[in-house]
């Protein structure tokens, strides 16, 4: 039997075919998780729409913008019209505005201080306050974060702090949610050919760091993380909550 079969999972933050999110839902699905999606405005509707249906034609889609209260309460309408029960969420969901991620910290407005924290973190606790009633016999919720959260990484900005906000709010939600036997935690990814990645200034140079300093002379690729959101979801992972999870090739634990 799969490891996952029966769970019923809803992922936030597919975009394409290169989305860490879209990574690890392939992987839940190999695993026999059944999968509720959302996207993120029309323009991403018709690519996130052709990957479901590689799950089959009537794969639950559905609109939802995380930073706003209504839609993610439609949504997880929507998900009761499906399941009266979850057992994962997904949470591969962070932004900031463009500018915010070139030159220094120090130049942040606090217009795009507040719209990274509210979308790459709030949403998270937000995600959560509507999944966990439905978690009824305890669940695994995963979030996506990366090493600009602990440490300063050139030209992450203000994206490194919301990243910080992210894993803080995993410990709270861990704390919260533990009587009920829900587990969360986050996968801290090295670098990624992704879509989001390409906003970052100096990204490829990202990538040839992680080749030069990590112990396994690389970063991770997305078949890597799905299988850590596996493991992350599954009962094998059953006391582990509150974590940060590098999967890196090992680059966190350097010190030169």
């Amino acid at each position: 039997m799969s490891i996952l079969s029966g769970k019923t999972a809803v992922v936030f933050g597919v975009a394409n075919k290169r989305s860490i999110a879209w990574a690890i839902a392939k992987a839940w699905a190999d695993a026999g998780a059944n999968l509720i999606f959302n996207y993120q405005g029309e323009r991403l509707k018709d690519n996130v729409t052709e990957l479901t249906q590689t799950f089959g034609s009537d794969t639950p889609l559905y609109p939802c913008d995380v930073s706003k209260d209504d839609e993610i309460d439609a949504f997880f309408d929507h998900v009761k019209s499906h399941t009266d029960k979850v057992d994962l969420l997904l949470h591969s969901v962070a932004f900031a505005p463009r500018e915010a991620l070139t030159g220094d910290f120090l130049s942040t407005s606090r217009e795009a201080f507040s719209v990274a924290h509210d979308i790459s973190a709030y949403s998270l606790v937000a995600l959560a306050q509507r999944a966990a009633p439905l978690m009824t016999d305890g669940g695994s919720i995963l979030a996506m974060s990366y090493y600009g959260a602990a440490k300063v990484v050139p030209h992450y900005n203000v994206m490194g702090v919301a990243k910080a906000s992210l894993e803080a709010s995993t410990r709270y939600l861990a704390s919260d949610l533990g009587e009920k036997n829900i587990r969360v935690n986050c996968i801290s990814a090295g670098p990624v050919q992704t879509l989001a990645a390409r906003g970052i200034s100096g990204f490829s140079g990202m990538l040839t760091h992680y080749q030069e300093h990590a112990p396994l002379g690389r970063s991770c690729s997305t078949d890597e993380l799905g299988q850590t959101g596996v493991f992350l979801a599954s009962d094998g992972a059953g006391a582990i909550t509150g974590q940060v999870i590098y999967v890196d090739g090992g680059y966190q634990i350097m010190g030169m």
